[in-house]
């Protein structure tokens, strides 16, 4: 009997996250195994890149994001242009039961997530800044709409398979994130001050996009995860903790009420919680790494130091703010990284000009997409304006550099 092909909209596709679920469709095609049908994809203004990826893969339809790069679709394929391209294309296409794995930077994510779950599509959700930004409308909406957020970041991936063992989140007495602790985790802060740009994008383990890059480097990625974690499994901040792993091989552990612990173990591979997602609840064989434990000598785990890192303490205080912090956080953090890649700021600035922003925010309840934006869209104007340039920096959420 032949097995049902998930149809997929891959959001994001030309980035690390999108490049990887496509080596995993790639993996699954080579056996001969047909599981996935790639019905749209989207980008921001890689277009060469999307092109090919239509062609290779028979893509029917795709969304570029910067109506100034040129797209030369494969013959026959329908091109979605513009700011609103990638939701134009999911309201054409996409089905109930469809998946869409979001992989946006930024909040541009947002309206999409928010689209594909209107129509009844479960999403794998790449994108953390859509629960950081706008968790209080996300959560209830799939709730609502009767669909699954599956995570693919690979700590909270960790803890989503970890909590299968569990009936109710009752039993959960705390969940700990790792971190690598990034190129600066044996750094001082006076080190940390002369970091440059080439300084933080050497990350000694994974390998990202620019701005995620950097986010791991000062922590603001595991900040913005914790945020997410309480979106995602309804946890207070007392309830989510972070801690420095250097090897990257546990990803996430829960604690359960009665002492047991339990923990994912796989290489620093992000193929291995792409490919869970897409196939969850089912297993199969991949392309990513796999653990050797004749090879393994040693798990090393560390507190992370908040006066190096004060992005932890950020996160724990906009959890406990809740309303509109996630979307100040969020845009000051995008404005900040982007100015460090421009050698605008440096390094231990990000932190500063996020926590000045978050002190000026007026934090208001979240009740619509206009909420988040506007929030969004007071805090970049707050974070140039501390930064002395003004506008330069685009305050749209629909447009993020670099």
């Amino acid at each position: 009997m032949p097995v049902p092909r998930r149809r997929i909209f891959l959001l994001g596709s030309t980035g690390s996250i999108g490049t990887s679920a496509l080596d995993v469709v790639r993996d699954f095609a080579s056996r001969g195994e047909s599981r996935f049908d790639i019905v749209g994809l989207s980008a921001g203004r890689n277009g060469e890149l999307l092109a090919a990826q239509a062609c290779e893969f028979g893509v029917g339809a795709v969304a570029l994001s910067d109506t100034r790069t040129t797209v030369v679709a494969p013959s026959g394929t329908r091109v979605f242009r513009g700011t609103d391209a990638t939701c134009e294309l999911l309201t054409a296409l996409a089905r109930r039961g469809d998946l869409v794995l979001a992989a946006m930077v930024g909040a541009a994510g947002i309206k999409p997530v928010l689209t594909a779950i209107e129509l009844g599509c479960d999403i794998a959700l790449a994108n953390k800044e859509t629960l950081v930004a706008a968790g209080a409308l996300v959560m209830p909406a799939a709730g609502l709409a009767g669909v699954r957020i599956i995570p693919v970041d690979s700590e909270h991936n960790a803890l989503f398979q970890c909590l299968k063992a569990s009936t109710s989140m009752r039993e959960v007495r705390r969940v700990v994130l790792t971190a690598s602790g990034g190129p600066f985790r044996q750094k001082s802060r006076d080190e940390m001050a002369r970091a440059t740009r080439e300084d933080a994008l050497a990350h000694p383990t994974w390998r990202m996009g620019p701005k995620v890059t950097i986010d791991s480097a000062s922590l603001m990625n595991k900040a913005l995860e914790l945020v997410e974690a309480h979106w995602l499994f309804g946890l207070g901040a007392d309830r989510i903790e972070a801690i420095i792993h250097p090897q990257s091989i546990v990803h996430g552990f829960v604690e359960y009420l009665d002492g047991s612990v339990l923990a994912q173990l796989s290489p620093p591979d992000m193929r291995t919680p792409i490919q869970q997602a897409m196939c969850d609840p089912e297993r199969f064989d991949g392309p990513s790494r796999k653990l050797d434990f004749a090879t393994l000598r040693q798990l090393d785990f560390q507190p992370i130091d908040h006066a190096r890192f004060p992005a932890i303490g950020l996160a724990h205080r906009v959890i406990a703010a809740g309303g509109t912090a996630g979307a100040a956080f969020n845009a000051a953090n995008e404005v900040a990284v982007q100015a460090f890649l421009e050698r605008r700021i440096g390094f231990l600035e990000i932190a500063a000009v996020v926590r000045e922003a978050l002190d000026a925010a007026e934090i208001r309840p979240v009740h619509s997409l206009d909420d988040v934006f506007a929030a969004d869209r007071e805090a970049r104007s707050r974070a140039c304006a501390i930064l002395g340039i003004g506008l330069e920096l685009d305050p749209s959420p629909q447009r993020v550099r670099p």
